[in-house]
């Protein structure tokens, strides 16, 4: 057998161990990492590493960090309260108004990630605090930060209209926008639905909800499906009194100022995110170090080394050729429509565990051959793996769906996790071939 086919084979077994056992899958991938990477490739330590997530790695704990402590004081509580007092108290009117900043950040250049930093923890809360289904509330913010992705002055639209060009293809860039815009609007829509959306505050002729004054457990609540949408709720802080509105004292205020800063360092600045966030939190730490004491703690750690061990191993695939051998294997099928929806798939897969960013810089080349023959619609194929590349960042291996795990309810996090991967194997199975349906098969010739 093959390196590249060994190195197929070892994943397979690290989700399928995992699966089975109570086994933390980043632990096995990083066993994985060791036989397929140093056995069997013949890599150094050192070159073994150089694939391990460190940006990542920051940004998951930093800004989890950061929002333990927004937690602990009554910030994120007091933001909650706001944004039902924004909407005039319609619940359900929340999941829309993160889709839709998340989609304006991101549109106006902020990186999805960093969206989805900011906005994540906020809508996490909210979910656990009304009768919100917590996964739909994280799916929101991701989908509404794809939505504005590609605009032509965001980065996922910068690297996709600079590659056009470069291949010599006329660009679309609005195009290629509103592609991706409507493609994940018409998910969330979806999603908004079959977690039962309608009913978190709309339903009785727009009723309007209050906190859960007789929550259930988190485990036990987030298993809610079907007919009533699943319930969690978190403490309220220590300083406020149930039924009471959250008061914006000193130290809520200075944290505000600090989440402001954080937005304003990552999106005009464009500082890590990560590393913003860990120097926010440690300046509020200096603060008021006695009621931040815990805070570090509830830092997901066992999230963190599930992530960062599959994407190392994902990058020694990349290093052992796996990936280039099946690009360029598709990029030899005769058909050009074939070749297209193969393309797709290769990007949500692959994507699923690796950078987007990257991807569309990898996948997009490999069309421009029978591309340049004028069978098929160039823009159509452009923009259809454009969203089957970025569709794919709820996975829990991706650094937004990772940052929604982290953010769950400590109590309800595996749900939140089985959930999402769930979610994502369904829109890897489905999303490219949708796509494709929508957007190349119509104009092919």
């Amino acid at each position: 057998m093959s390196i590249q086919g060994l190195s197929i084979l070892a994943l397979i077994v690290v989700f399928a161990v995992a699966t089975a056992l109570p086994l933390n899958m980043g632990a096995l991938a990083l066993a994985a990492t060791f036989f397929v990477g140093i056995l069997g490739l013949g890599l150094s330590t050192r070159d073994v590493f150089a694939g391990f997530p460190g940006d990542l790695f920051v940004t998951l704990v930093g800004v989890t960090y950061l929002f333990a402590i927004a937690q602990k004081n009554g910030t994120v509580d007091w933001l909650v309260e706001r944004a039902v007092l924004l909407v005039r108290g319609h619940v359900a009117a929340i999941p829309w108004v993160m889709f839709l900043v998340a989609a304006l950040l991101t549109a106006f250049g902020a990186l999805g990630p960093a969206a989805v930093a900011i906005l994540a923890p906020v809508a996490l809360t909210f979910a656990a605090q009304y009768r919100v289904h917590p996964v739909m509330m994280g799916l929101m913010v991701i989908h509404g930060a794809q939505a504005g992705g590609f605009s032509p002055i965001s980065v996922y639209g910068g690297i996709v209209n600079g590659l056009v060009e470069k291949a010599g293809l006329t660009p679309a860039v609005m195009e290629i926008f509103a592609a991706s815009f409507l493609f994940n609007l018409a998910i969330a829509m979806a999603l908004f639905v079959a977690f039962g959306g309608l009913r978190a505050g709309w339903a009785r002729g727009g009723a309007k909800l209050a906190p859960d004054p007789h929550p259930e457990p988190v485990s036990r609540s987030l298993q809610g499906h079907g007919g009533t949408p699943a319930t969690a709720t978190v403490a309220h802080p220590a300083n406020a009194r149930p039924g009471q509105p959250t008061p914006l004292n000193l130290h809520r205020g200075v944290t505000l100022a600090g989440l402001a800063a954080l937005a304003v360092g990552a999106i005009v600045f464009e500082f890590n995110v990560g590393l913003l966030a860990l120097v926010v939190a440690v300046g509020l730490s200096l603060l008021a170090p006695r009621s931040q004491k815990g805070a570090i703690d509830k830092v997901s750690w066992s999230t963190v080394l599930l992530i960062c061990g599959v994407i190392t191993y994902v990058e020694v695939m990349q290093r052992a050729g796996t990936v280039d051998q099946v690009g360029a294997a598709i990029s030899s099928v005769g058909s050009p429509l074939l070749a297209a929806l193969l393309l797709c798939f290769t990007g949500a897969i692959v994507s699923a565990f690796a950078s987007s960013t990257a991807l569309l810089g990898a996948v997009i080349p490999l069309a421009t051959p029978f591309l340049a023959q004028g069978r098929i619609s160039a823009i159509g194929v452009i923009a259809a793996i454009s969203v089957c590349t970025t569709i794919v960042d709820t996975s829990p291996f991706s650094t937004n769906g990772a940052l929604v795990v982290a953010n769950a309810p400590e109590e309800g996090r595996e749900k939140v996790l089985r959930t999402l991967l769930i979610y994502s194997a369904i829109v890897v199975a489905s999303g490219p071939v949708l796509a494709w349906l929508v957007l190349v098969v119509p104009n092919w010739t």
